[in-house]
């Protein structure tokens, strides 16, 4: 029998890349056109956690008519209709929180909306349960990880730090991530407002400046990243790992013993 070197398959970001920054920014209010300058300054992506119900009720939050162009080439997000403590309140009522939330944005910004951030940080097992069933297909929690892994499960996910915590450590430890057969991903979440209440918009300047624009990170939405390690997942490999079978719309990326392969939607590729 011939003698065959040991293949290693790792999974990769697009390009080849093995590093992701996700921003993630809760409420609507005026201050995400500001931040939003700033990321697409740096070609840093966001994804915004919207409460349609109470948008444009007072000056200090976006309105609905400005969602579609504000956000382009950024996530729209649910927060709950109305922003309750939604572990206190019934299911129905929570149901009908996000599902309603939902239909409000998606007329606003024109595609599906899948993914919620839980208003004041409240949720329960039972709701964690629920979503699904109301098209939710990840939900962000509050805290800090301080680290630079995936979680568990994507209805439960804990970012690296809020940008008040610890943020140019974080970024200094992520730009120096080097070992390509890990994936790493960096996840800062926050309110806009804060920057203009704590005078802090110098902090995020120099924290965008410092991590964009850079070559070995792909910079995403949540719901891409979402998509992208579902697509990955999903990927059909023959037994000899050989082969490998793309059922996705999408490219996926591969490191076939260190070197990158993109498998193209629909594709059958030798690896």
């Amino acid at each position: 029998m011939e003698n065959k070197r040991p293949k290693v398959v790792y999974t990769c970001f697009p390009g080849g890349k093995h590093k992701v920054l996700t921003m993630s920014y809760d409420d609507g209010q005026i201050f995400d056109r500001r931040l939003i300058e700033i990321f697409n300054r740096h070609g840093i992506k966001g994804t915004f956690h919207l409460n349609s119900g109470i948008m444009g009720v007072d000056e200090r939050r976006v309105t609905l008519d400005e969602v579609k162009d504000l956000y382009k080439g950024h996530e729209v997000s649910c927060h709950t209709l109305t922003h309750p403590t939604i572990e206190r309140c019934p299911l129905t009522l929570v149901t009908q929180q996000i599902v309603e939330d939902r239909k409000l944005l998606e007329k606003a910004c024109g595609y599906p909306v899948r993914g919620l951030s839980y208003p004041n940080g409240s949720y329960s097992r039972d709701i964690i349960n629920l979503l699904p069933a109301c098209g939710i297909e990840y939900s962000r929690v509050v805290g800090n990880t301080d680290e630079f892994g995936f979680p568990d499960d994507f209805l439960e996910w804990k970012a690296t730090c809020h940008h008040s915590h610890n943020l140019m450590e974080n970024a200094r430890r992520f730009a120096d991530l080097h070992k390509t057969q890990y994936l790493y991903m960096m996840y800062v979440w926050g309110h806009s407002y804060e920057f203009d209440r704590d005078n802090t918009w110098g902090d995020m300047e120099e924290f965008c400046e410092f991590i964009g624009g850079r070559d070995d990170i792909w910079y995403a939405t949540n719901i891409e990243i979402v998509d992208y390690m579902n697509a990955a997942k999903n990927l059909k490999f023959t037994a000899d790992c050989d082969k490998v079978y793309n059922p996705n719309a999408a490219s996926v990326w591969l490191e076939v013993n260190r070197e990158h392969i993109e498998v193209k939607g629909g594709e059958l590729k030798e690896i």
